[in-house]
């Protein structure tokens, strides 16, 4: 036979909608079935020879009205036309959506193997396992099927194997190279080969999928992250994306905000439950992937807390996750205006300094991270000191919170406070010297110090102590240009210098030596003349005699052993004499 099916709708009396399926065939249809108010006039033996409880359903009633009500059936009327369709033989494509509602109403017509052969809950399963569960976005939206057919999906195990399949899927994928669904932009270039990132890109869009769950799913997804210990930026990826979409204001970017206006928007009672919610699911710790796109998403949550009044805990716990990551905020993060009819200024200084508190609490605060941190509350301060509402004491505060090792150069800090001072210019001197006291005038710049030496609204002793802090500068560097000059003086005569003193030292004592030697030629020069004078006055005859006996009484003998230097002038004489 050849089958072919059309409907048709008519108005009933009582004003509801009433739709008939009829199946042609030739042959008049011998059974009609109801499911959600549609009557179904089909032929008993294809339904049948497929359904064990609709055989058992149809034996029972044969004799009475061939009408057969199925309650609570599955899936909807058009789950129920499917079913028929592979009953009668048609050649039907199951797809992801359908498979779940589809595996649900076989096991309530009760369509096993044993029953018929290739029957729909074996086609289903093989589907379910082959093609569903082998990938994240069809598991997710397979998932999102079972919310229809709840009791019965749960009752059959396919959420729990839907929940599994995905958190196993999710185990698998590098959160670190994508931020909320966008490829990270390193320098211009995707840190990514450009073929692997198409695929990439598809497999990191689940996180957006996840986002088209019920919230009680969704809950039970993410409970399921966290008892398999996966990385906590999966887990906080995927609570940030769900808020994006389903709390207004969580996220700012245009197209976040269109899609949000789409879905359906909930009570403020709702939205303040799912935000607490998914505030007590973000992991604390930080994350190894931290970026600014994280922290931005993270502010845009607590912006929504603050408006939607939640509970404190929920604002501290943001408090505590932004504070942990605070140098990846920006200026336009950090300003968040003030909700409170309290406050008279413009920004929620208080946040500001909370936040800065909860940054400073951390463990291990790097050198690098906390001069980025000082430059953004200097930006700050900038910002805030044109607010003719800001008392003293709020701008002294957070100013002097910051640690003195976070500020490099006080520039930022002078021209917030300059702003200041010019915005307020009614406060008293006292006021003036206590904000100035956090300045260090020794870390400004050159240009820093020309123009505070000249700012007529600051107090007088801010500007004296510039004054004499740029005596100081000069005076030494001066001191270290002549440093400078002596110390490269001394490395290149340096070795020059020790010889010349070596050889100082080698001139005094030859110096020494030969006034030594002048000494004993003056003394041997007195003996030869005494000794010339006694043999003059002497004879001839007498000569060895006499030598003798002098010799005897001075008690030395005295030969021809003079000096040196005079020995030639001694033997001239005597040859003199001799002649």
């Amino acid at each position: 036979f050849a089958f072919s099916f059309f409907c048709d709708f008519s108005l009933m009396a009582n004003s509801k909608k009433q739709a008939w399926f009829f199946c042609t065939t030739g042959l008049p249809s011998d059974i009609e079935i109801e499911v959600d108010d549609i009557a179904f006039h089909l032929h008993k033996f294809p339904l049948m020879s497929k359904s064990r409880k609709l055989q058992r359903l149809i034996t029972e009633q044969e004799q009475s009205d061939p009408h057969i009500k199925l309650e609570n059936f599955p899936g909807s009327s058009e789950i129920f036309e499917t079913v028929v369709k592979i009953s009668y033989g048609f050649k039907v494509d199951i797809s992801v959506s359908t498979a779940v509602p589809l595996r649900c109403a076989a096991d309530y017509l009760e369509m096993t193997e044993e029953y018929s052969p290739e029957n729909l809950i074996s086609k289903t399963e093989r589907f379910l396992t082959h093609f569903v569960f082998s990938n994240i976005r069809e598991s997710i939206e397979a998932l999102k099927a079972c919310e229809s057919v709840s009791s019965l999906a749960e009752s059959l195990g396919l959420t729990e194997q839907c929940i599994d399949s995905i958190v196993s899927k999710a185990s698998s994928t590098n959160p670190s190279l994508f931020v909320f669904g966008w490829p990270i932009n390193n320098g211009g270039v995707l840190a990514v080969d450009r073929k692997k990132q198409s695929n990439d890109l598809k497999t990191e869009l689940w996180f957006e999928d996840l986002t088209e769950l019920s919230f009680p799913i969704f809950r039970r997804v993410i409970k399921a992250l966290k008892s398999r210990d996966l990385s906590p930026e999966i887990v906080e990826k995927s609570l940030i994306s769900y808020a994006k979409k389903h709390i207004p204001g969580a996220s700012r970017s245009s197209s976040a905000s269109s899609s949000s206006s789409s879905a359906t928007i909930a009570s403020e009672n709702q939205q303040r439950e799912l935000l607490e919610t998914i505030t007590s699911y973000l992991p604390l710790n930080n994350s190894s992937v931290t970026t600014t796109v994280t922290t931005r998403s993270l502010f845009n949550l607590l912006r929504s807390a603050i408006i939607l009044n939640t509970s404190e805990s929920c604002r501290a716990l943001l408090e505590k996750k932004i504070g942990s990551s605070l140098e990846k905020a920006t200026l336009d993060d950090l300003l968040i205006p003030s909700y409170s009819y309290l406050n008279d200024t413009l920004y929620d200084i208080d946040l500001v300094e909370r936040l800065l508190r909860r940054y400073l609490e951390n463990d291990f605060v790097s050198p690098p991270s906390l001069t980025v941190v000082g430059k953004l509350i200097d930006g700050v301060l900038g910002e805030i000191a044109s607010d003719g509402n800001l008392k003293p004491e709020k701008f002294y505060d957070l100013a002097v919170l910051l640690p003195v090792q976070a500020r490099a150069y006080d520039d930022g800090l002078y021209r917030a406070v300059d702003i200041y001072f010019k915005t307020h210019p009614w406060i008293l001197e006292a006021e003036k010297e206590k904000i100035c006291s956090v300045m260090d005038c020794r870390k400004l710049t050159v240009e820093g110090c020309t123009h505070a030496a000249q700012n007529e609204r600051l107090p007088l002793r801010a500007v004296v102590q510039v004054l004499f802090l740029e005596q100081l500068q000069l005076r030494e560097v001066i001191t270290g240009t002549l440093t400078r000059d002596e110390e490269r003086e001394v490395g290149e005569f340096g070795r020059w210098k020790r010889t010349v003193k070596e050889n100082e030292v080698l001139r005094l004592d030859m110096d020494t030596m030969r006034t030594r030697v002048n000494q004993l030629e003056r003394e041997c020069s007195y003996l030869k003349k005494v000794i010339v004078k006694i043999i003059d006055k002497t004879s001839s005859s007498e000569d060895g005699e006499r030598k003798w006996s002098l010799g005897k009484k001075f008690g030395c003998k005295f030969t021809t052993q003079v000096c040196d230097s005079h020995e030639a002038t001694v033997v001239d004489r005597r040859s003199r004499r001799r002649s």
